[in-house]
């Protein structure tokens, strides 16, 4: 029986992470994957798939050029199913050949197939012509993210009603689509279709969506969405899906309304995908929704050898967080020091349009009884933005009244999710509104805005340095 000082179940981004911290520590290590390729659910099903569609349907329609050359404006005339997959195959072949060349480089050792606990420290492999391996492990570390969660009364047909895995293989592009969950997932492909011309309507029973995103933020990207014709419904539960007979989908809401759709995507949340694992065999039990609970400072779970991190852990669920809990999972795993990671991350909506955001809420300052200040700035109020032709697009930003400390930046509109690192420095670097009234940024750059939003809050607040 092969012995290893650290097994990693899953090859997504915690997966990959730890495994290779662990390597360059110099210990052996083994990464177990049951998909066909390495780089799980981000690279195949979820991240990457998502945002290479998005990319690539803002380009091939022209949406961003709109803004000058009308509504009408269109790069490509006739987009088909194909032309999105196109580019996706290719994006995602190279993030496979990336993956293995570091797992080479590293000497991470991976095998394909479907792992399941013996006992706390060994696992079974069985691959697909039904051979089975053991392993031994020192520690192990559980990345085996999520999957869609599919309930019984959905039928979901792989063509016509569908999950946000099975979104990817569509063979054509539908005219109208109903999406069932106005989540991070659900608002993302909803607003890409949208931006592909397809009639789309958003259902959710919460008569709320995107609940920890800055309120002022989620009012301006709801505006921009209904602007463009697309249909929320909130506070309404779809209590029935099912195929006509020409084909269409028939959705009957809880207050007896009646939708017909081409398409009907169901993103209403994910499971753990923990149930193969026999979780019970390692003394480990994991909640209705298949997530396991960890120490969030160690990752650790209730049995002291096994880790878990990533989506399987649940909130925030983004790749990027689950990097650094994976890494610093394999670093407690194998004895190193781990340092906590800075106290403020930042989330990215990859919507049409992006919404990004770090630090606290406006809601969350009030709720904390904390004096403070707001500055907003537009990006039609930057040079670089009406070079783009933008006309939507804000940035705003959240100080301290007694410290004058930055305290969150929210921010959506073209760019959002990368103009948020900006504000993810000053905020883990404890700055104040005073950077972004006495720092030079780039002329033209959307990032002037930063300045912007500084001097109406610094107007409001105003000048310390000056006598009263």
């Amino acid at each position: 029986m092969m012995q290893f000082d650290l097994v990693v179940v899953g090859s997504g981004p915690a997966g990959r992470r730890g495994a290779i911290q662990a390597a360059k520590l110099g210990r052996k290590v083994l990464v177990i994957e049951q998909g066909k390729r390495v780089g799980g659910v981000s690279v195949h099903t979820g991240t990457i798939p998502s945002k290479t569609l998005r990319e690539t349907a803002l380009n091939l329609t022209g949406w961003r050029e709109r803004g000058f050359y009308g509504r009408a404006y269109r790069v490509k005339q006739e987009i088909s199913a194909d032309d999105l997959r196109r580019r996706l195959l290719i994006t995602l072949d190279h993030e496979v050949e990336v993956l293995e060349h570091q797992f080479a480089r590293n000497r991470v050792q991976h095998m394909r197939g479907k792992a399941h606990f013996i006992d706390p420290e060994t696992l079974e492999i069985v691959k697909d012509d039904g051979e089975s391996v053991q392993v031994k492990a020192t520690s192990v570390l559980l990345a085996v993210g999520t999957k869609p969660f599919r309930p019984d009364y959905i039928p979901f047909d792989n063509k016509t009603i569908l999950d946000s895995d099975e979104l990817l293989e569509i063979e054509h592009l539908p005219r109208s689509m109903v999406v069932i969950g106005a989540g991070v997932i659900g608002i993302e492909y909803a607003t890409i279709f949208s931006a592909l011309d397809a009639q789309v309507t958003v259902i959710d029973p919460k008569s709320t969506m995107l609940d920890f995103i800055d309120k002022e933020i989620v009012e301006d990207f709801t505006y921009q969405l209904r602007d463009r014709n697309m249909k929320l419904i909130l506070g309404t539960k779809a209590d029935k899906v099912e195929k006509d007979a020409d084909g269409r989908c028939r959705i009957t809401l809880d207050n007896g309304r009646i939708l017909h759709s081409e398409m009907v995507l169901f993103a209403a949340g994910r499971m753990g995908a923990t149930d193969t694992l026999n979780l019970e065999a390692a003394g480990l039990a994991a909640d209705s929704r298949g997530r396991l609970s960890v120490n969030p400072e160690t990752f650790q779970t209730s049995v002291p050898n096994i880790y878990a991190a990533g989506d399987v852990v649940g909130f925030p669920s983004l790749a990027s967080t689950s990097m650094e809990q994976g890494r610093i999972a394999a670093r407690v795993a194998v004895g190193a020091i781990a340092k906590e990671p800075p106290k403020y991350f930042p989330y990215g909506i990859y919507a049409v349009p992006e919404i990004s955001t770090c630090g606290l809420t406006e809601e969350e300052v009030k709720q904390r009884g904390i004096a403070y200040e707001c500055g907003i700035a537009r990006f039609r109020e930057t040079s670089r933005g009406h070079i783009m032709g933008l006309d939507s697009g804000l940035l705003k930003m959240i100080f301290s009244l007694k410290t004058r400390r930055l305290l969150g930046v929210h921010i959506v509109g073209e760019g959002a999710t990368e103009l948020v690192h900006i504000g993810q420095a000053v905020l883990n670097l404890k700055g104040t509104v005073e950077y972004f009234v006495e720092n030079t940024f780039n002329y033209p750059t959307l990032a002037e805005a930063y300045k912007i939003a500084g001097l109406d809050a610094w107007n409001r607040m105003g000048d310390l340095s000056q006598p009263v």
